[in-house]
Order: structure tokens, then sequence, then C-alpha cells
């Protein structure tokens, strides 16, 4: 039995009795899929056979050698910042297919398909209209970090354990909550506070495509600044905004980081979804979230090491805004330019 036999939505957190029993599964996958390759009848019944949790688990475990081999191959450490914007997505999409083929009830999933498949196309283009699927395009922190530290069997080290591996197995883990609201799908009906997730989910997704744009839209101009030498038209912003280099107004005057605020609450709330849905407080999938929240707070943390040595006024706007939330004490707004000189906020 691929699915566990769960009577009650609390047993669908149980990790002993929804996860446990069927991780010998991954032991015969790779033997299985090779016998059934040529077979498609057979490799759809060994996938409905799979419990889905831990399908999915080997997929990201599949991907590790491949990301790794083409990273070390091309010296590009970008290969899993390409398949970011689209793997919890396809690890969403999976579960929900999964119920489908099983007759299972979808109303919850087929929202959540939506919703992840919007998360994932406005980060796609984002990514993509940066340069980011460009050949030989590369994360500069990549860079950074490999002369920081300045040993080739280390980098290949943090390469295997974090970059390929870490990183492939967390955009997994933060689907995992998927799996609960698919095991509770026959026992919790759809109700309103469904619809109430579905909208937090989908302002999450508003707010960093707010964000991703009012950033965009200041980059292009300040680039035009830079290469020109004269500010563009028509624009909000002033040669002192290109001059600092960064931007201080809209969004980014009450957090450093918008859209990465509203990047971890859109995991987060899919956890705290899944917790509603069993009537916990918490359940084991947090650690998907959670590991998310940790690298959330480390590379910002060293994307701001990097950003206060380029812009000299860059710590002043720290003093006044979150990091990620607005600060309800102090200043709390960002938007330096009434002491540098005139100009109009971005609507």
């Amino acid at each position: 039995m691929a699915l566990p036999l769960v009577k009650s939505a609390l047993a669908c957190s149980d990790f002993t009795r929804t996860v446990q029993p069927y991780i010998p599964q991954l032991n015969d996958l790779p033997q299985q899929l090779w016998q059934s390759s040529t077979n498609p009848q057979a490799l759809k019944q060994l996938y409905l056979n799979t419990n889905p949790l831990i399908s999915a688990f080997a997929f990201s475990l599949f991907l590790v050698p491949i990301v790794l081999v083409i990273s070390e191959v091309n010296k590009n450490y970008s290969q899993i910042d390409r398949v970011w914007s689209l793997l919890p997505t396809v690890y969403n999409l999976h579960y929900v297919a999964y119920a489908h083929a099983k007759g299972l009830p979808t109303q919850r999933l087929d929202s959540l398909a939506i919703i992840s498949s919007v998360w994932s196309m406005r980060l796609t283009f984002n990514y993509w209209r940066k340069g980011g699927y460009e050949i030989g395009s590369e994360d500069y922190r990549w860079e950074v970090l490999r002369k920081y530290i300045n040993n080739a069997p280390l980098f290949f080290l943090f390469n295997v354990v974090f970059i390929s591996l870490s990183q492939s197995v967390l955009l997994f883990s933060v689907s995992m909550p998927t799996y609960i609201l698919l095991l509770a799908s026959p026992l919790v009906p759809s109700d309103n506070v469904d619809i109430l997730f579905t909208q937090v989910l989908l302002a999450s997704v508003f707010l960093a495509f707010t964000a991703d744009q009012q950033q965009w839209n200041f980059q292009s101009a300040k680039h035009t600044y830079q290469r020109t030498a004269k500010v563009p038209h028509p624009t909000s912003f002033t040669a002192l905004d290109f001059d600092r280099g960064f931007r201080t107004t809209g969004l980014w005057a009450l957090s450093r980081h918008p859209n990465f605020l509203a990047e971890q609450t859109t995991w987060v709330t899919l956890y705290t979804w899944s917790c509603y849905i069993t009537g916990d407080f918490w359940n084991w999938t947090g650690v998907g979230a959670l590991s998310y929240l940790v690298l959330f707070q480390a590379s910002t943390w060293f994307t701001e090491l990097l950003t206060e040595r380029k812009y000299p006024e860059y710590k002043k706007y720290q003093q006044r805004v979150g990091k990620f939330v607005p600060k309800l004490w102090g200043e709390g707004i960002g938007d330096l330019r009434g002491e540098r000189g005139e100009g109009k906020k971005e609507k």
C-alpha cells in the first residue's frame, strides 16, 4: 500500500505512521525503475505503488549528481539556481497528480497547484529578465565565496554538501506539507479557512512581484544613468538616488528585502496550512520551512555584508529599516532622499 491508512486528520502528521514505514522503498526504487524503464504501463504502476513523498525525495536525490557534475565541469555553481523557481512546484504538482490518479478529493490541492504555478511563473520570469538563464551567468556571491575559501578541495566539498545536496533537498522539503494535505483530503473537507490560506499565498506572490518590479524599475533606470550620465525620462528617481546605488523608496522604504519576506511567507503559510488541517500546533514538515528561513537569514547576511562594502550609505539604511519586517519603533522609513535632495516617491 503506497499510502498509509489514517482515520483522523491528526494521524496524517504522524511521522512514524505516514513516512517511516515507506523509507525502505528508497532502496528498491532504482532497480524497479530500471526494470520498468521500457514499459510505460509498468512505470505508471510503479508510480502509483510508491509513496509520493518517497518518490519526490528520490527525485531530489537524483538531481544531486547531475547538478554537481554540470557545476564542476563548467565551474559555474548557479545550476541549482536555474531550477530554484521550478522544483517546489514540480513537487506540488506531483502530489496533486498522485491524488487525482488515486481518486482522492483534490479541491484544496488543485487550488494550491494553481498558486504554486503562479509563484513559479513570477520567480522564473524575474530570474530570466535578470539574465539568470544566459550562458555563463552565475550568482556573484559564489565567486566571492570561492575566493574567500581559496581551497579547491574544500570548495568541492562545499559544493557536494551544500550547493548540490542540501539545496536540492531543501526545495523538496518546503513542499512536504502538501503531502499532509494529500493524506487529509478524504478526511477534512475544504472550508472557508482554506480560502483564507489561498488568499495569503496569493498576497505573498503579489508582494514579491511588486517588490521585484520596483527593484527592476530602479536598476534599469540606474544602468541607463550610468551608461549615459543622464537621468532617464520619465522617471521618479534623481541623480542622487542613482549615485547612492540602492533603492530606498516604495516597499524598500519599509523593508530592506520585501521580496525575501514574501518568499519566506509563502512556504511558512503552506506549512501553517498543514498544521490547521491536522489540528496540530506543529508537525514534522516544519523542518522544510524552518530550513528555508535559516537559509534566507544566512544568504541575506552575506548579501548585505557585500552590499555595505559597496555602498557607504547602506549602513544608515540598515539602521532605519528592518531586514524583512518593518520596524515598529524609530523612524522605520528608509527613504534617504530628504537628506540628499528632492525627488518624488514612486507610487
